[in-house]
């Protein structure tokens, strides 16, 4: 272990100096995230300790929804953790530009291959464990667990983050091995096919329909059989669970079973990693790195075709095909996409199955909620896509960023055409996830209108925010542009994304509801009312013009300073 954390050791320097150099002299950015994190975690915490206090108060059926809701949150951050691996080992462990010194280096590949996949298991593991913690901490308070359940969650989530990491490099490490070197981009194809059905296969697995539609079986006893029934005993998420449990709820189970499982079966995936990693890494990476030198050789035989083609011309222009050329030369960029068409999907699917007819409350009433709802729901969709490709289109310039700083292009124009590229289909997601969704709870008209028209506005503020935080927080030397997305300037664009919606939604909540129960009861509103409607809106307005144009304006003074 010794050559290993030596291996490390660059890695962990390399941190700590960016992340003192980017902090000093920054107190305020500091608060700042300190605060809006701790507004986040409580946020998660409130509304899961929420919904855990009103299961509580069914009597005889509370511990089962809250036991199948946390196997549901298991299965989730299961398959997002082995999503985010594979994302983060193929880069780490074969893409890397460092590989070739490393390799060359009195060091077994076993040694090797098991520094960098520690590297890979942290960068894709802390933000869901992170993240994950105050649903843990509200199932803690609700139940009134003791020191023992934390002592079992730290030696069950440890393992469980690697079981999860281990099963990502594994897919990648075969692949990799079994397809020959020019075939590098159908690897990320595949492997956006494969993480396509896992998404798809673990969201089936979990129905979570069933909790809200009881008359869909034959009796009550079948409904409440159906929600108990264990899952699967190869699953990870049913070792975590029947070892937490347990422990939890004080009742009698297999605990230290179900935790000797996860930690027996983390160690066992590490070393079936590693002796296979004795077999095939060093042949996977000098594919992958074989690979890596001909897609640059290539580079060559593409032209500027098709610039004519764009409605703008000169330096605009010029930038406009680029970007769009670089995306879809990058396979880590377009191949998501596919993941881009699953996601609508299960957030389309998640609206079909919704009982709303079965609901206690009229459905009038809970289709027009859901649909205003829905409108934080999408813009948060819309974040997550965004902290993917639009955060990180300054940082993807790489090293070769001195073209664009010595081109005759003002930085303030070049975010600009940044801004513009990546609004327009940011936009039409958007307005499809509204519309459909809105159909298929057959809202009202000024339901319909309102969420179209606020999301549209929101999307210029997302889309703001990304580009011109990415460009105050750029990092033009990483590998993996993945990694761009959990740094220190991505959780910052994160957290205020989440603040922006979340005032628009709170600012706008009052109004609507005025609005809506005055049309419903036939009623006039009154004119007090609206003066304070009126003030909402333009405060909702303000606070859009403050998020499009303030990240734009601090992205902009960022790159002049870079070229100072």
């Amino acid at each position: 272990m010794e050559t290993v954390l030596t291996l490390i050791k660059p890695r962990v320097w390399a941190f700590r100096h960016r992340f003192k150099g980017r902090l000093e002299g920054m107190a305020w950015v500091r608060i700042l995230l300190a605060l809006i994190s701790f507004l986040f975690w409580a946020g998660i915490f409130a509304v899961v300790y929420r919904v855990l206090v009103y299961f509580q108060g069914i009597e005889g059926f509370g511990d089962i929804l809250a036991r199948k809701l946390l196997s549901m949150v298991l299965l989730t951050f299961f398959s997002i953790l082995i999503f985010s691996s594979i994302l983060t080992a193929l880069s780490t462990l074969y893409l890397s530009r460092d590989l070739p010194l490393i390799h060359a280096a009195p060091v077994s590949v076993e040694k090797v291959f098991l520094a960098r996949w520690i590297e890979s298991t942290f960068d894709s593991s802390w933000m869901p464990f992170l993240f994950g913690l105050p649903v843990f901490l509200a199932y803690a308070l609700v139940y009134g667990a003791g020191v023992n359940f934390y002592l079992a969650l730290v030696g069950s989530l440890l393992p469980f983050c690697v079981l999860a990491s281990a099963v990502g490099t594994l897919i990648v490490m075969l692949l990799v091995v079994s397809l020959p070197a020019n075939r590098m981009r159908d690897i990320f194809v595949f492997l956006s096919v494969v993480l396509v059905i896992l998404l798809y296969f673990m969201f089936r697995f979990m129905r979570p329909e069933r909790l809200v539609d009881p008359t869909a079986l034959a009796s009550l006893a079948g409904y409440l059989g159906s929600l108990e029934a264990p899952g699967s005993p190869f699953l990870p998420t049913t070792w975590i669970l029947e070892a937490l449990w347990p422990v939890l709820t004080r009742t009698s189970g297999m605990a230290l079973f179900y935790l000797g499982l996860c930690v027996t079966g983390a160690l066992s995936m590490v070393f079936i990693n590693t002796k296979l990693a004795g077999l095939f890494y060093f042949k996977g990476v000098s594919k992958a790195q074989v690979a890596r030198r001909g897609k640059r050789s290539r580079k060559r035989s593409f032209g500027i075709h098709g610039k004519q083609s764009l409605l703008t011309s000169g330096k605009v222009g010029a930038l406009l095909s680029k970007d769009i050329k670089t995306f879809f030369r990058d396979n880590t960029q377009w191949s998501q996409l596919f993941l881009l068409v699953a996601l609508i999907i299960v957030y389309l699917y998640n609206f079909m199955v919704l009982p709303i007819d079965k609901a206690p409350i009229k459905t009038f009433y809970l289709q027009n909620i859901l649909s205003f709802l829905n409108m934080g729901l999408a813009g948060f969709v819309l974040a997550a896509m965004a902290v993917r490709f639009v955060f990180p289109a300054v940082s993807i310039e790489g090293q070769a960023f001195w073209i664009v700083r010595s081109s005759p292009v003002p930085p303030k124009a070049f975010l600009w055409v940044k801004f513009w590229t990546y609004l327009v289909p940011l936009l039409i997601l958007s307005e499809i996830l509204i519309v459909l969704t809105n159909k298929l709870l057959s809202v009202t008209p000024f339901m319909m209108g309102l969420s179209t028209i606020t999301i549209f506005f929101m999307v210029f503020g997302i889309t703001a925010m990304g580009v011109g935080l990415g460009a105050a927080y750029p990092n033009f030397r990483l590998e993996n542009m993945a990694q761009v997305a959990t740094s220190f300037g991505g959780l910052l664009f994160m957290f205020l994304c989440v603040g922006f919606i979340g005032s628009v939604i709170v600012l706008e909540a009052g109004p609507v509801y005025t609005i809506f129960m005055a049309r419903l009861r036939g009623e006039a509103v009154p004119v007090v009312h609206w003066i304070w409607i009126t003030g909402s809106f333009i405060l909702v307005a303000v606070i859009n013009g403050v998020a499009v144009f303030w990240p734009m304006r601090l992205g902009s003074e960022s790159l002049c300073q870079l070229e100072e």
